[in-house]
């Protein structure tokens, strides 16, 4: 890997890493979640990153992708399970990294120590020799050894320059990846999930986070006001995720034309994921550069 790139995914892990953390300060209940978010957000800006998506914060049985809308009302309380997911990029090299906090109470410590553990134990054992179904192995076996379910449909994934998810999966499970190993240079994020629930999870309603998707429809697009939205969408977001509420700052009378891209399907509106039984779900979440004898995490 290039020294500049390095550098550059290095400091976008510490700025993560530094942004989550604060961020756990900031979960209490009566807490706005938009307020978290926002805070969370500009702490990442204000450093010279930028972001690499909008910050997710889901509670208990929602496992992933949940961004607070412009006017989100939701206040956290106490006993919420909140999975606080964070991302930062230095000229498109991202790092990503998720934690989860229960707020007062200590009913899911073990399900949390779960998670845990089981992102402690697989980078333990990761290096580009070791099949990808060995690396869910490990995250299933530390998991159960728990007495909870890993989410077999949610997975880790590869990390590139301006994209957020590669084509590389690092599943939570062992009967998927098979052989396929990483490689020296890989970037990788791995985030074991953990239930009491089903053990996967299914699309909900609509998440708030955005992707800019099929810029071959836009040319179909025959009003002016929608077509110059999705130019300024990509334009400021390219090829990442992003949020409504992101919009809505920067393009307030826009409402009904972004709505009007996620019907034609030229941008995609990312669903919840919702534990398919209703269990309790933690996660945790690091991003690793992959080295010869191992990997060095860098959130």
């Amino acid at each position: 890997m290039d020294d500049i790139i390095y550098k550059n995914y290095k400091r976008a892990g510490k700025i993560a890493a530094e942004a989550r953390d604060y961020g756990v300060t900031l979960l209490k209940p009566g807490a706005r979640v938009l307020d978290i978010a926002s805070m969370i957000e500009k702490n990442i800006t204000k450093k010279g990153a930028s972001l690499a998506f909008p910050v997710n914060i889901a509670l208990n049985t929602l496992a992933a992708h949940y961004s607070p809308w412009h006017a989100d009302p939701l206040e956290l309380k106490r006993g919420d399970v909140v999975k606080l997911d964070v991302g930062a990029h230095i000229d498109g090299y991202i790092a990503d990294t998720a934690v989860t906090v229960e707020l007062e109470t200590h009913h899911y410590d073990a399900l949390i120590r779960a998670s845990d553990e089981a992102l402690t134990k697989v980078i333990d054992v990761l290096h580009p020799q070791l099949p990808l179904s060995e690396a869910g192995n490990t995250i299933q076996h530390t998991i159960t050894s728990f007495g909870y379910k890993p989410i077999e449909n949610l997975m880790g994934h590869g990390l590139a320059r301006y994209e957020l998810h590669s084509g590389i999966s690092i599943p939570n499970v062992g009967t998927l990846g098979g052989k396929t190993t990483l490689h020296e240079g890989d970037v990788v994020a791995i985030e074991p999930f953990a239930t009491n629930g089903a053990g996967h999870v299914i699309s909900g309603k609509g998440s708030n986070i955005y992707l800019s998707k099929d810029s071959i429809k836009a040319k179909f697009i025959r009003d002016n006001r929608t077509k110059t939205l999705f130019e300024k969408i990509q334009t400021h977001f390219g090829t990442l995720p992003f949020a409504q509420r992101w919009c809505h700052e920067l393009f307030p009378n826009d409402d009904l034309a972004m709505k009007k891209l996620s019907l034609l399907g030229i941008i995609k509106h990312y669903p919840q994921l919702v534990e398919a039984k209703g269990g309790i779900v933690t996660q945790k979440e690091h991003t690793m550069i992959m080295k010869n004898d191992g990997c060095e995490v860098i959130t």
